[in-house]
């Protein structure tokens, strides 16, 4: 079994509330679910008002598949997201 997880950081210029930032967070999660299927949650930085930290996992038989589909997530965030991307990983590891 193959797990390819990507992690962004993300900065947020235009958010003027932690309110506003959880809308925007949670729209962008939600659109990477039902596109790509697969599990996505904010994972540190939930306090920050400029940044959010995202985390997305995907779980298959070969690791080209699954880092395949999260370069689609990362060009998908590139084209969606309002923000900028400051960080990005992509790793897969076999269990």
């Amino acid at each position: 079994m193959i797990v390819s997880m990507i992690q962004l950081i993300i900065e947020l210029p235009e958010v003027g509330s932690i309110k506003d930032k959880r809308r925007m967070v949670k729209s962008l999660k939600d659109k990477m679910i039902r596109r790509y299927r697969i599990s996505v949650a904010e994972i540190d930085l939930h306090e920050s008002l400029s940044f959010t930290h995202i985390g997305g996992a995907v779980v298959s038989n070969s690791r080209e598949h699954g880092e395949r589909i999260m370069q689609k997530v990362l060009h998908f965030v590139e084209e969606e997201c309002l923000g900028r991307i400051q960080d990005v990983q992509i790793v897969s590891e076999r269990f």
